[in-house]
């Protein structure tokens, strides 16, 4: 199957353009080579061994002490993936690996991960399946390009897409994982580089209901809390808005900072006394002393951020 994407489609105006701007997706055109095939109905009793406790829309307040017996898949190896695959490991899961990179595999192989030589080959190995890619078209190349997670799909599996992708992007993908018989779940994570280190990350889920409750103990692993928000898209819409919200909040942030220093005012005090009051939030405190030092060390690429 083809994998060459396209450009940018309407979004049914879920987001304005402002609000786009802002955020670290952007809407690529959906191939037809990507229409979705009729699919047959997931199984009454699923073949995902697992224990699980079932929580509500919202965030979880603490781990969830069931373990995941299955094997895990993790596909995208990059500034979020290597230390989520990372804290897995870690944490005694059974986990198989694949990078368009092979290199970037090689540590976790040392601690333990096996090794898989495509999408297609780690998603027929695994009972569920993580993706963590760049952008819109290289999840969607990793999901149902040629050797793709989708041909090695079927029923008794799931497939976990915590990519940051439009709404669009997360429907298609859906649709395939669906098409074989298997589960999906779109988990984008609120959080970056360092949040993903400490298992801190905060999973926007939206999608198989069934799904996310099998995997709750992965993603207890791998986040501080975690949301169930319905049907597939209402998880890349969230992620989206939260963006749109951050970026506003590190734009002022910057001008307070800059205009400290013509003042003559210490911005190291300034990020001392907007974390103790009413407008303090973690972000601040995290990226502010790097900020004061003019010292920006890469967490998410910009290239990803700002997409033309």
């Amino acid at each position: 199957m083809p994998s060459t994407l396209l450009a940018k489609p309407n979004i049914n105006n879920l987001l304005s353009s402002t609000a786009m701007a802002l955020c670290s997706a952007f809407c690529p055109r959906i191939s037809t080579n990507f229409r979705p095939k009729p699919f047959s109905s997931f199984p009454s009793k699923p073949l995902l061994s697992l224990s699980f406790k079932v929580f509500s829309s919202q965030a979880t307040d603490a781990s969830s002490q069931d373990k995941f017996s299955g094997r895990v898949g993790f596909l995208g190896l990059g500034i979020m993936g290597s230390p989520m695959a990372l804290n897995l490991i870690k944490a005694g899961c059974d986990v198989i690996v694949w990078n368009r990179t092979k290199s970037k595999c090689d540590p976790l192989i040392s601690l333990g991960a096996k090794y898989s030589s495509s999408p297609e080959e780690v998603a027929a190995n695994c009972d569920v399946t993580f993706a963590m890619l760049a952008d819109p078209e290289s999840a969607i190349d990793v999901a149902c390009g040629k050797n793709g997670a989708v041909s090695g799909m079927g029923p008794g599996k799931g497939y976990v897409d915590v990519s940051t992708v439009d709404v669009a992007t997360s429907k298609l993908i859906n649709e395939h994982i669906k098409a074989r018989g298997a589960l999906f779940l779109e988990a984008p994570v609120s959080g970056s580089k360092k949040p993903a280190e400490d298992g801190q990350l905060i999973f926007l889920t939206a999608g198989d209901r069934s799904l996310y409750e099998l995997v709750s103990p992965l993603l207890d692993i791998l986040g501080k809390s975690r949301f169930y928000l319905g049907k597939v898209g209402n998880g890349a819409a969230m992620k989206l808005v939260v963006n749109m919200i951050m970026g506003s909040m590190m734009a002022s942030f910057s001008e307070g900072i800059l205009l400290s220093k013509k003042v003559g005012l210490d911005p190291s005090v300034l990020v001392e006394v907007v974390s103790q009051g009413a407008i303090s939030a973690p972000m601040y405190s995290l990226k502010g002393p790097s900020m004061v030092k003019s010292q920006y060390p890469t967490a998410f690429p910009l290239k990803h951020q700002q997409k033309v």
